[in-house]
């Protein structure tokens, strides 16, 4: 598996920016002749980081069109300044041009389009040159303090919060013909403004066991909360019990496979039917084939762990969170008070 290892030894070559809107609101594409100086050595390092720091290592993409990989706009734009840097201020300009047309959709914000040369990027032990394409759209407010005379003012100023990278790719030069190694960073995607991924960069995951685990436990945690529950009369113990069952098959296993993973967790024919169902319409709507075996990668479960809530949450007073057996909590209704109760059995109080 690809594995990005570092960013402090990644040469930042050539970087130009654009201002990209959105047409919908009549905002404008305003294009730079020119790359950016960048004679500062800490401006860089500073630009480096902010570029590529938040990239998830484990999590690759390449290229793709519903036809044939030589109708991706984007794909040929690389290609063609993998094979002519020295055009990077025409092909740039099509690059933010193409993300222009795309830019439709109301929640698309107006932000700043990156487009840089880099080499030195190390994956795997080797060393690649790679063209990033990043866009900032969230804008923050900051003070400034400055000498006036003998005292000190203020002044506020609207920037870039460089800790956190709003859309990015990191494209590898490399297996071309397949589509390159990309990484792929979407943070402000919460809305139906699928543009960035979908539209613009039309890039697929690659299977792999990270992605693999990854997308198989999101399948999963969405059929146990939402599915589960529409098919059949379960309380929100009965989800979290099965919850903490698929946590620990993978916790616990080096290996997943479908059949055992049904029995063992699934257990009721029903309900294996009604997950199987679940599984085929979930592969239908993402792109990436979901295997029947495959090598569990750790730091997938890791990273899913962390949204594998067992939280019962009653009204604004209480949060009960279950580690354990399900069978020490009861749910019960108070005829006398009018309302639903839990009762919980312990041992020893710490």
């Amino acid at each position: 598996m690809m594995m990005l290892e570092g960013i402090d030894g990644v040469e930042l070559e050539k970087v130009i920016v654009h201002r990209v809107g959105n047409p919908s609101r009549s905002e404008q594409l305003v294009l730079s002749q020119n790359p950016l100086t960048l004679n500062d050595g800490d401006v860089k390092k500073l630009l480096s980081h902010y570029f590529l720091k938040t990239f998830n290592p484990h999590e690759w993409w390449q290229f793709t069109h519903t036809t044939h990989l030589q109708y991706n706009e984007v794909y040929n734009y690389c290609k063609q300044l993998f094979e002519q840097p020295q055009q990077l201020v025409t092909i740039s300009a099509q690059i933010a041009s193409f993300l222009y047309q795309q830019s439709t959709h109301s929640k698309v914000k107006e932000g700043e389009l990156y487009v840089a040369l880099l080499n030195k990027v190390l994956v795997n032990n080797q060393f690649y040159q790679a063209i990033g394409i990043f866009k900032s759209e969230q804008k923050d407010v900051f003070l400034k303090v400055f000498q006036h005379g003998k005292s000190f003012e203020l002044a506020s100023d609207e920037g870039i919060d460089i800790k956190k990278l709003d859309k990015g790719c990191l494209i590898l030069n490399t297996q071309s013909a397949d589509g390159y190694q990309v990484l792929v960073v979407d943070a402000t995607n919460k809305t139906d403004a699928q543009y960035w991924v979908s539209q613009f960069l039309q890039v697929q995951p690659v299977a792999t066991s990270y992605s693999q685990t990854n997308e198989h436990m999101h399948m999963l945690r969405n059929f146990i909360t939402k599915t589960y529950p529409e098919k059949f009369e379960v309380s929100k113990t009965d989800q979290i019990d099965l919850l903490q069952k698929t946590m620990h098959y993978f916790a616990e296993n080096d290996a997943f496979n479908a059949e055992t993973f049904a029995q063992e967790v699934m257990q009721h024919p029903e309900v294996i039917e009604t997950f199987q169902q679940h599984k085929q319409l979930y592969q239908q709507n993402t792109a990436l084939p979901m295997e029947d075996e495959f090598d569990i990668h750790l730091a997938a479960v890791q990273r899913q762990s962390k949204v594998y809530k067992t939280v019962i949450k009653l009204d604004k007073n209480f949060h009960i969170y279950v580690h354990g057996n399900r069978q020490l909590i009861e749910r019960g209704y108070d005829e006398f008070t009018g309302k639903s109760y839990y009762k919980i059995y312990f041992d020893e109080e710490k």
